[in-house]
């Protein structure tokens, strides 16, 4: 019997599938070994913690046992503290307590606590403290630097440090926790005394600090602090690397990774996927491309996360067929991630029927599409006008995968509808919403409304968005676009006046370029810097030659202000993506395409100044702005005019 019972035991530890782990249990009940405690307990363990989905079993398996152990106990508890439904890890410590025979320990006290702070129920906290108390365990100090953690989930800061204070012994990790707990609760301030008040730190105590500044947006900060460390690691590298690019400063993700590789170290899944994102966000399509061999040169493309990354790079920086050929050529079986970053990929360049082959493709695999992918689908009918589809795609999204629609369905059916100039039809479809309608989705049928003209539709919409989100300057602004379109003057000085009063202000428009792995950021009306001048003399000439050679005549209607045609022309000569394109046309030799990232939706004016300069200087112009890519070709563009 000991020697089965080591071979279970064996079988169970090397198991890798639920369905292996169900045939080793059909033969221990076979055989009668169900009820040894020690086989029950791995039974448990590896149903809790190593396999996914399996904790109803385990659950099973819990309640089957006869008198289950303390160690069966905890194994369940922490098993549901680190899932989706943590409640049920305080209801097994409750039955523990009232029928085991088995006192908790400190285990127990350390995963009812982590699932308590996951609920972020203080007076679940205060209870588990109080049996702490009751059974001496509150000065251990695993309790007591999950209580730390516990009170400051809950926002519960001087809590946290009185229990610190009480502690009889603290080793670093307490004070790793009281120093999350700082953070938690956002008293930055009160993290750089504890820290500077630390007998002892390790390198996670550093990590910490960082991680902490760069959550914070302190980014000076977190820059200073990484720079003293005398070691560093990869979560130190993924930290401020994830830091910089979340709060979009893409320039020192680039410096910090060439940091990275100078000083010989291998970059991880994190950092590079950072990375990557970075490029992605900013259009970095050179600095991508080098990623891209430095992966495959290290071997590295095995790599699911990698791969995803990669294939949305090249996305987002309008090379498509790049990033058909990476998700052509992945590896390993292609997740979901996969094929719904591939689709979006379509969308954005407006390839939506080539989108929707895709969609069904996925499906007969066997992958079955989840929210997003249908956002994604549902985003490229409407960037490409497929209304019909769009349609068909979303009554499908329910009757035959199960799936309810979000606010984020909702939105991209206005936009689909909105997109077509089906006004009045977008309008009805979001009265008749089964869900209130956010601010996201009326912005986005105003959105429509600016576009096609329709003044009465937007005074309507702006109504409601005045109720659901007042202080937003977008909607104004569209607004006054609308009334400035139909000439309503007036309209448009009553809606410029209230932004005032309201201390509202617009949005500024940018336009990035990358020249040479160089990214440069041109605002319009911006204090001119050396590369804004050389952007403004290329910009007249260009202008002058474009009004000889293609017979361009501004269109004043994009500028929205009452004044002189005269001063219009001048105002619209100046949008940002203009000095862009024009600051490429200067630097880039003949034969390279000219990439553009912009903020704002572009406008009809620069829309037909870049057709015109790719047709009359012969170049490719890919722009991508808020809401789409615009790939320009010898006078042509890729949006078909859907906008």
């Amino acid at each position: 019997m000991i020697s089965a019972q080591q071979n279970f035991l064996a079988l169970i530890t090397n198991s890798k599938t639920f369905k292996s782990l169900q045939q080793i249990h059909a033969h221990v009940l076979k055989i009668g070994l169900d009820t040894d405690l020690l086989v029950a307990g791995k039974l448990l363990l590896c149903c809790s913690t190593k396999l996914r989905d399996c904790l109803e079993y385990a659950s099973r398996i819990f309640f089957c046992t006869p008198n289950p152990d303390v160690f069966m106990y905890n194994t369940l508890i922490r098993g549901f503290a680190e899932s989706d439904s943590p409640e049920n890890s305080l209801s097994t410590f409750i039955h523990m307590l009232r029928y085991s025979n088995s006192p908790p320990d400190s285990f127990s006290f350390a995963f009812a606590l982590k699932s308590a702070a996951n609920l972020m129920c203080p007076n679940a906290g205060s209870q588990l403290h109080c049996q702490a108390v009751v059974r001496g365990l509150n000065s251990h100090v695993f309790v007591g630097t999950t209580l730390i953690s516990v009170y400051a989930e809950c926002g519960l800061l001087e809590v946290s440090k009185k229990v610190f204070d009480e502690m009889p012994e603290t080793n670093v990790v307490a004070w790793n926790a009281l120093l999350t707990a700082y953070f938690r609760c956002h008293d930055i301030l009160g993290a750089q005394r504890m820290f500077s008040l630390m007998p002892f730190r390790d390198l996670t105590s550093w990590n910490l600090m960082l991680a902490g500044y760069m959550k914070a947006g302190e980014l000076e900060l977190g820059k200073k602090l990484f720079s003293d460390m005398l070691t560093k690691d990869d979560v130190s590298w993924s930290t401020v690397i994830t830091g910089f690019l979340h709060n979009g400063h893409f320039y020192e993700v680039f410096g910090l990774f060439k940091e990275l590789q100078k000083a010989g170290l291998r970059p991880n899944e994190v950092s590079l996927t950072g990375v990557l994102s970075a490029c992605a966000q900013a259009g970095a399509l050179g600095f991508g491309k080098i990623l891209h061999g430095f992966i495959e040169k290290s071997g590295l493309l095995w790599i699911s996360s990698v791969n995803n990354a990669l294939l949305d790079t090249y996305s987002k920086c309008g090379d498509v067929d790049m990033a058909r050929l990476i998700f052509e050529r992945m590896p390993a079986k292609k997740s979901i991630v996969s094929w719904t970053s591939m689709i979006n990929g379509l969308a954005m360049q407006g390839y939506g029927e080539e989108a929707i082959r895709l969609f069904y493709q996925m499906v007969s695999s066997g992958i079955r599409p989840d929210e997003i992918t249908f956002i994604s689908i549902l985003y490229a009918c409407s960037h490409a006008g497929l209304i019909q589809q769009g349609c068909e795609i979303f009554c499908k999204m329910t009757r035959e995968h199960g799936i309810s629609a979000s606010l984020e369905h909702y939105g991209c059916m206005v936009d689909l509808y909105g997109r077509a100039g089906q006004l009045q039809k977008a309008y009805d479809f979001v009265v008749q919403m089964p869900i209130p309608a956010n601010a996201i989705i009326w912005r986005t049928l105003l959105g429509a409304c600016t576009f096609y003209g329709n003044v009465d539709l937007a005074e309507r919409v702006n109504r409601k968005l005045g109720e659901l989100d007042p202080g937003d300057p977008g909607d104004r602004v569209l607004l006054s676009n609308i009334y400035a379109v139909a000439g309503k003057w007036d309209g448009v000085a009553s809606v410029r006046r209230s932004m005032t009063e309201l201390k509202i202000k617009k949005i500024p428009g940018w336009s990035m370029i990358d020249v040479d792995n160089v990214l440069y950021t041109f605002v319009a009306s911006e204090t001119k810097n050396k590369f804004s001048e050389e952007a403004y003399e290329k910009l007249k000439e260009i202008i002058q030659k474009l009004k000889m050679e293609g017979g361009y005549v501004p269109e004043v209607g994009s500028d929205f202000h009452d004044v002189q045609e005269e001063e219009k022309e001048d105002a619209v000569s100046k949008h940002s993506e203009k000095l862009a394109v024009a600051f490429g046309v200067a630097r880039l030799c003949k034969g390279r395409t000219i990439r553009i990232v912009k903020n704002l939706r572009v406008c009809k004016d620069c829309h037909t100044v870049m057709k015109l300069i790719s047709k009359i200087y012969e170049l490719d112009i890919v722009v991508r702005d808020r809401s789409r890519f615009h790939s320009f070709k010898e006078g042509s563009c890729s949006c078909k005019e859907y906008w």
